[in-house]
């Protein structure tokens, strides 16, 4: 099992690395990461929000345009929405493989808190690694600590732990092995 983790250019650089290695040892699953060639589509002006599902569209046609069965999942720095929803700090369509993660909401000066990188590269890892244990089958978790909770806010994100609680672990454990045995 290989996840693709598209960076998007506007989104903070110099973290790929630590995030993509903190995402492997949280879930157990090869990352790599490479720059992003999808468009960024689904700009809501009136919002100033990127609607969350347009963007899993265009990964989607990118994965079948390039013939990519592997997951991917895109970082972006634009604030996302779903519709219903005020915003979200991540999506996945677990259908297609397709998962998009946004920083704008994960850096304490979105809050008005003092700037920190640990913080900050803590959250982008909870929430990736969130969103790709959906395109890998696992549902949302009942365990606060489990980085599969569905966080609301950002003190919901901060209570989460970057590990998956036991039961959520033997889930992902039976998946990896049966996509290994598809193989």
């Amino acid at each position: 099992m290989h996840i693709h983790i598209f960076w998007d250019s506007l989104s903070p650089s110099g973290l790929q690395m630590p995030v993509a290695r903190s995402i492997s040892s949280v879930l157990g699953v090869e990352t790599s990461v490479s720059e992003n060639h999808i468009r960024i589509t689904g700009l809501d002006m009136t919002r100033k929000q990127v609607d969350a599902q347009a963007l899993l569209d265009s990964i989607q046609a990118y994965k079948r345009r390039h013939e990519i069965t592997d997951p991917i999942l895109l970082v972006v720095h634009q604030d996302l929405f779903r519709e219903g929803n005020r915003f979200v700090f991540g999506l996945a369509r677990e259908s297609v493989g397709a998962g998009v993660v946004s920083t704008a909401r994960l850096s304490n000066e979105y809050y008005g808190m003092r700037g920190s990188d640990d913080d900050f590269i803590d959250r982008i890892v909870k929430e990736g690694a969130h969103e790709i244990g959906h395109l890998l089958g696992l549902p949302h978790c009942p365990d606060e600590k489990c980085v599969m909770f569905r966080p609301d806010t950002l003190d919901d994100m901060d209570r989460k732990k970057k590990t998956v609680c036991p039961t959520c672990r033997e889930l992902l454990d039976q998946r990896i092995a049966s996509s290994i045995d598809q193989c």
